[in-house]
């Protein structure tokens, strides 16, 4: 039994979810042997019934019952390293330690992009984006915890170490038979060697988290490799009668007369914009538009999914999207992401772009006559659909918002009475 305990090495020892020597070991039916309290509590956290190892899942929980033969060997491996602890000096801050937290960081990386890769059905391609962002966000918080973990036990075995000197300078005065003088010089030689020591460590932490910086930024970069894969997998997945999907985030949007060009005139119930051919004397103000045709919506979002229609029917030009906050509202404008606008246009009655900078010339199989507005803020995606045809015209992907957004409308010019038709905010039809 001594020959065979020595061929063994301490990671068999090791419970993989609590990284120590194990405690009531027990083994589960793919053949993985855990401690009986950290498979437990394990399985109360995370349904289905799973190994953390290789994830084979059980349809029950299983019965676990201690392994004998490991809880005893695990019990004289436990001993031999107390022994072993005992027989060999410890510095401040032990090599065993540092390689259990640098293996604990590793494991998290590897939980992470093994995560990363998994469940790439079709219909769960929206969650896994958001359930990535919520790892991502606890891998953040987790390096932070453990950092400021290891620098608050570098600055308890500093502090040990300077109540061990001074101790050790008492016993020097109240002693006799030593020289004082040249035992307190050994001590202070002993204390310098210690601070070396310890400024060696932290020079070793830092590098080290300097790689860690370095590998998080290359999981930034894979994130957002991976996220803009996944958007376009999204949008070639989206059926034509995704309509459905999207019409279910609508929201009430009234037009806000403080932003409109002066030759347009509003409703009442600020759902309808046409243009005149007589402008009207309204008093300027930072929010109006004062050479283009346009007017902004009342409400903003900053988060969140919205939807809202537009009927178009009878216009032979329009304009439709969405506008950041901060947009220029004096003199020329040009539609463009840059410029912060998102949206199409048609003019000519059938020559229908989108204003993506440079503009993008949209085939269509129809001229749509209600045209459907969606926008996912956090996925930086607005969306454009024929409401009638139930099919997407155009999607802006990859969109970094960061201001609020306003619905924005154009009903272009009245060109004598040809384009004199509305634009009308309409309800869903469900």
């Amino acid at each position: 039994m001594s020959a065979a305990s020595s061929l063994l090495t301490e990671d068999q020892f090791l419970c993989s979810i609590c990284l120590d020597v194990f405690t009531d070991p027990v083994t589960i039916p793919c053949g993985h042997n855990f401690c009986k309290t950290c498979i437990t509590d394990h399985w109360d956290i995370d349904l289905p019934y799973q190994c953390p190892n290789c994830k084979e899942g059980f349809n029950m929980k299983p019965e676990l019952q201690v392994n004998t033969l490991i809880s005893e060997m695990a019990a004289k491996f436990r001993q031999s390293a107390q022994q072993k602890a005992k027989e060999v000096p410890r510095d401040v801050y032990s090599g065993s330690k540092k390689k259990t937290w640098m293996f604990f960081l590793a494991c998290l990386m590897c939980v992470f992009m093994a995560w990363m890769v998994s469940e790439q059905k079709k219909h769960d391609i929206v969650a896994l984006i958001e359930k990535y962002e919520e790892k991502k966000i606890e891998l953040s918080k987790t390096q932070a915890e453990i950092l400021q973990m290891i620098q608050k036990e570098i600055k308890h075995s500093m502090e040990l170490s300077k109540e061990d000197t001074n101790r050790q300078i008492l016993t020097v005065k109240e002693s006799v038979e030593r020289s004082q003088a040249e035992l307190i010089e050994t001590i202070k030689e002993k204390q310098k060697t210690t601070e070396k020591l310890a400024e060696g460590f932290v020079k070793d932490l830092k590098q080290e988290i300097s790689e860690l910086k370095k590998r998080n930024t290359e999981v930034e970069q894979l994130y957002v490799a991976q996220q803009e894969k996944l958007r376009k997998q999204i949008i070639k997945l989206l059926p034509e009668s995704d309509l459905k999907r999207v019409q279910q985030y609508e929201v009430d949007v009234t037009l806000d007369p403080d932003t409109a060009y002066p030759r347009l005139i509003l409703s009442e119930d600020g759902k309808q914009v046409h243009c005149s051919d007589v402008g009207k004397n309204l008093p300027d103000n930072p929010k109006r538009f004062d050479t283009c045709v346009n007017v902004l919506a009342k409400q903003s979002f900053s988060s969140g999914r919205f939807y809202y229609e537009v009927q178009v029917k009878g216009k032979t030009e329009w304009d439709l999207g969405v506008a950041r906050e901060s947009i220029n509202r004096k003199g020329e404008i040009t539609l463009s992401p840059q410029d912060g606008y998102w949206a199409i246009w048609l003019r000519n009655d059938n020559e229908c772009k989108a204003a993506a900078g440079p503009d993008v010339s949209l085939s269509l199989k129809s001229r749509p006559q209600k045209v459907g507005v969606f926008v996912d803020y956090e996925e930086g995606l607005v969306s454009f659909y024929d409401v009638d045809a139930e099919a997407l015209i155009y999607s802006f992907t990859g969109c970094s918002f960061t201001e609020k957004l306003y619905p924005f409308f154009s009903p272009s010019l009245n060109y004598g009475g040809k384009n004199s038709a509305p634009l009308i905010i309409s309800p869903v039809s469900h």
